[in-house]
């Protein structure tokens, strides 16, 4: 059985075991008491605990984030616990305010010619089926993408920088795999 884990704009994904201790990861280095062993143990109490759930085979991206508030919580870290729900409510508040635009009338007096919210699922639906690029690729280049975008700060960003980015991200995914496909 795949467990599968349920976005907050409604797409399913495969639950991954490492996405989890990557967000403990974060969380503990947000406090700087980077552990990779803490967060390894804390993600594997959080993928067992799922799997024994008996019938349930879809998990909320939102009830995965309370466990992980609950694990911190639970092991003494509950400043990592506070630093994980403020960075997430941060991301969230950022996403919200960043508007797309196709570009600008010229005649509007800068009014944008086509406007829409960020939606990071768009880039993996567009990677996966236009380019053919494996679903859990797709979505750590939209991730990745997502983060640089966030770091602008910007409101409004052009959708023709947007794209420029997915293909400077997707080069670079591609690359590394083919290296890693041959390392091995």
């Amino acid at each position: 059985m795949q467990l599968k884990v349920k976005k907050a704009d409604g797409s399913i994904e495969q639950y991954l075991h490492t996405k989890v201790i990557g967000t403990f990861s974060n969380a503990l280095a947000l406090i700087e008491e980077p552990n990779v062993f803490a967060a390894e143990q804390f993600a594997d109490a959080i993928t067992f605990y799922l799997y024994r759930r008996r019938g349930v085979f879809t998990v909320s991206t939102d009830e995965i984030h309370l466990m992980a508030q609950a694990v911190l919580s639970a092991t003494g870290y509950e400043n990592a616990a506070r630093a994980l729900n403020e960075h997430r409510l941060n991301r969230r508040m950022k996403r919200g305010r960043i508007e797309v635009v196709d570009g600008y009338e010229a005649d509007s007096g800068n009014e944008p010619a086509g406007l829409c919210r960020w939606n990071k699922t768009r880039i993996v639906e567009n990677l996966v089926g236009k380019d053919k690029i494996d679903r859990n690729m797709a979505r750590a280049i939209a991730s990745s993408v997502e983060q640089k975008v966030l770091n602008l700060g910007m409101t409004r960003i052009r959708r023709s920088l947007i794209a420029e980015l997915v293909a400077a991200d997707t080069e670079a995914f591609l690359i590394v795999s083919k290296q890693l496909q041959f390392a091995v």
